[in-house]
C-alpha cells in the first residue's frame, strides 16, 4: 500500500504520533486500552494519508490522455523536479540579494513549467530540454555559486563568471517558459479570426 500512500515517512510519522497517542490515553487519562487501541489505529490511518505526498497528475483524468504522453511527462518530471528542488534550496542559501534574486527566479520558472506540464501531459515535448537539461545544470551552477560565495576567501572572478552564466541562464527559461505558453494558446489566433468572421456576417461588425 506504501506506493498508493507515499513514501515512508509519512508512515514513521504517522506510527509515531499514534504511538504516543496510545501510551497517553492508556497512561495519563486511563482510557481503557483497547479503546486507547483503536482511537490510535484511526488516528494512524487518517494520518497516513493526510501526510502522503501528493502524487503526479493528481485530479486529472488520465483516461482521456494517452498512455505514452502521461508516461513521457512522467520520466521528465522524475528527472526535473530534484533539479528543481535543488534550485529552490540554492537560491534560499545565497545571500547575495541581486543573485539571489535570480537563483529564485529560475526556481520559480521550472517550478511553473513543471505544474504546467503536470496539468497538461501533452505539452512536455516542447519542454524536455528545459527539464532534462537546463534545470539541473543550472541547480548544479547555482549549487557552485553558494559554495563558492561561502568561502572564507571568495575568488571574486569566479563568482563573476558563475554569476554571468546564471544572468544568461535567465533568457533560456524564459524562451522555454514562453514557448510552452505558445503552444498552449494552440489555435487562438485562428478561433479569434473564425469569431471575427462570425461578427461580421452576423452583426455586421
Amino acid at each position: 500500500m506504501r506506493w498508493l500512500f507515499g513514501n515512508d515517512w509519512n508512515w514513521i510519522a504517522a506510527g509515531a504520533v499514534s504511538a504516543a497517542l496510545l501510551l497517553g490515553l492508556s497512561f495519563l487519562t486511563h482510557f481503557p486500552f483497547l479503546v486507547s487501541l483503536v482511537i490510535a489505529a484511526l488516528v494512524f490511518a487518517g494520518l497516513v494519508f493526510v501526510l502522503a505526498p501528493r502524487q503526479l497528475f493528481e485530479g486529472l483524468d488520465l483516461g482521456s490522455i494517452g498512455g505514452g504522453q502521461v508516461a513521457f511527462a512522467r520520466e521528465l518530471l522524475a528527472q526535473a523536479q530534484p533539479a528543481a528542488d535543488k534550485l529552490a534550496a540554492a537560491a534560499s542559501s545565497i545571500a547575495d540579494k541581486d543573485m539571489k534574486a535570480k537563483v529564485k527566479n529560475l526556481s520559480d520558472i521550472a517550478a511553473d513549467v513543471i505544474s504546467r506540464v503536470e496539468a497538461k501531459p501533452a505539452s512536455a515535448p516542447s519542454v524536455r530540454r528545459f527539464l532534462t537539461y537546463y534545470v539541473p545544470q543550472a541547480a548544479e551552477v547555482a549549487e557552485g555559486y553558494a559554495t563558492l560565495a561561502k568561502r572564507r576567501a571568495p575568488s571574486q572572478v569566479r563568482l563573476s563568471k558563475v554569476g554571468a552564466v546564471i544572468t544568461k541562464l535567465q533568457d533560456a527559461f524564459v524562451h522555454y517558459a514562453d514557448s510552452l505558453a505558445d503552444s498552449e494558446l494552440g489555435t487562438l489566433d485562428v478561433d479569434l479570426r473564425l469569431i471575427q468572421e462570425s461578427l461580421k456576417e452576423d452583426i455586421g461588425r
